[in-house]
């Protein structure tokens, strides 16, 4: 299991989120997606990071971050990122987002632009495509044994859907205690995320995405379902300056099956886009 963060803050409701930062030079953010809080670990020691901040944190309800007590929104989550910068004194910075952790950075992007220099997105939660639909009716077994009350089988079933039959392995392997974690916090996807998640997707649609100018690059899964690929497709429709990356060997998981190729990736694409620090964490 990781270590405790060392950074505490609040949010607007007053719940606590944990941070840790690590490194120094051009700020990054790492939202991370649903059930694996600590799923940029794999990340944080990658030398191709070397020379950049890592800003890693547990969202609002997951990993060592309070828990509301009432409905969250991606709208939320993207305000609780802008707090955690505001507390940092980073005025600026490089945001990465995977699956849930890429639809709230595509709000922040929305909502703050001046806070977004660039965005990477790895596969974010973008329903509003074709395959969606058969997405959903896939996982509605995953809901089934949640509503059981088997979180354990819910969240193996989901992680295997995404990230093939050997997922629990592979983030076991790469985020030690990040399967038993992703168990403790399945409440909040449940009853909290995927509702939210589908909210978001009925105001996220052309109209918004064209008002994204920062640069962009959409980090897809070699082996991945449709439904990445097809977000791909629609990101390159709506948002014009979007650049690819495939990772190789990965599926949903992305950082956790290959972190040094998503990691060199990111380091080529924060270097095609710097950004001078304009604030440093404290």
């Amino acid at each position: 299991m990781a270590a405790a963060m060392s950074t505490r803050t609040t949010n607007a409701a007053g719940i606590e989120l944990a941070c840790e930062v690590t490194g120094s030079g051009e700020p990054v953010a790492l939202i991370h997606g649903s059930h694996v809080a600590d799923g940029y670990l794999p990340l944080v020691d990658r030398p191709e990071l070397g020379g950049y901040q890592l800003i890693r944190y547990h969202r609002c309800g997951l990993g060592q971050s309070g828990r509301p007590q009432g409905p969250v929104t991606i709208e939320d989550q993207a305000r609780d990122c802008a707090a955690l910068l505001d507390h940092l004194g980073l005025s600026s910075v490089h945001v990465v987002g995977h699956s849930y952790g890429g639809a709230i950075a595509l709000q922040l992007a929305l909502d703050a632009p001046d806070r977004v220099h660039s965005l990477a997105l790895l596969e974010p939660a973008l329903l509003g495509v074709p395959s969606a639909a058969t997405f959903m009716q896939g996982i509605a077994p995953v809901i089934e044994a949640y509503q059981r009350g088997e979180k354990e089988l819910a969240i193996e079933m989901f992680l295997q859907g995404v990230g093939g039959p050997n997922a629990r392995a592979i983030v076991e392997n790469a985020v030690p205690g990040g399967f038993d974690q992703a168990v403790r916090d399945a409440d909040i996807f449940f009853q909290i995320e995927l509702p939210a998640l589908e909210q978001w997707t009925t105001t996220f649609d052309a109209a918004a995405a064209k008002r994204i100018t920062q640069p962009l690059i959409y980090v897809l899964g070699e082996n991945s379902l449709p439904l990445f690929a097809e977000g791909r497709d629609l990101l390159h429709e709506w948002v014009p300056q979007t650049e690819d990356l495939l990772v190789e060997d990965a599926s949903h998981l992305l950082q956790v099956e290959n972190n040094e190729a998503v990691a060199r990736g990111l380091a080529a694409f924060f270097k095609a886009h710097p950004l001078a620090v304009k604030g440093a964490s404290g």
